[in-house]
């Protein structure tokens, strides 16, 4: 009988290539879910979900293509949202990535990384959407998700990283 070889790069990168298809069904399926619901399902930030997830179950490789990928493949499904806005989103999880790894590597709290890194980027992506909506690049209100969903994700994709750090001892790298 012959044996097979067993290697953890090749599991991970599968890993990685599961997930990445998943996150992208997930996001092609929140206007439909949105609708099915009759609740804005955009409210509970499902990139970030994503994200947040990526971070903590495959590779800081895998987290910075999500990132990359998911705000641009919403545009590309849905034309939704516009280019300039869905720029605006992918510089804000992109942000929120680098600043989560940046700040692990400072701190050794991993859930105070992550809400800091999430409360950053917000800041910033608020910062250069009103900007954008002052120079009439983009139109509609500043802040279009209630500040207390926000709050409470914010609190819960944390808790889900100290959780998931604290159970699986995971190096989150």
């Amino acid at each position: 009988m012959e044996k097979t070889a067993y290697h953890p790069l090749v599991d991970s990168k599968v890993r990685a290539i599961v997930f990445d298809l998943v996150a992208l069904l997930a996001i092609y399926l929140v206007p439909a879910i949105s609708h099915l619901l009759s609740f804005p399902v955009y409210y509970l930030e499902p990139m970030r979900i994503v994200l947040i997830l990526a971070i903590a179950h495959t590779s800081r490789k895998n987290a910075y293509l999500i990132a990359l990928t998911l705000p641009l493949f919403s545009f590309l499904i849905s034309a939704h949202p516009s280019l300039i806005k869905t720029s605006l989103i992918t510089s804000e999880l992109l942000l929120n990535v680098w600043l989560f790894f940046f700040l692990s590597e400072k701190l050794s709290n991993k859930m105070f990384s992550m809400l800091v890194a999430i409360i950053i980027s917000k800041l910033v992506y608020y910062f250069v959407k009103f900007l954008f909506i002052q120079s009439a690049l983009i139109s509609g209100s500043l802040i279009s998700t209630p500040i207390y969903i926000q709050l409470m994700m914010m609190v819960l994709l944390s808790t889900y990283i100290f959780l998931i750090n604290k159970k699986k001892k995971i190096d989150l790298y």
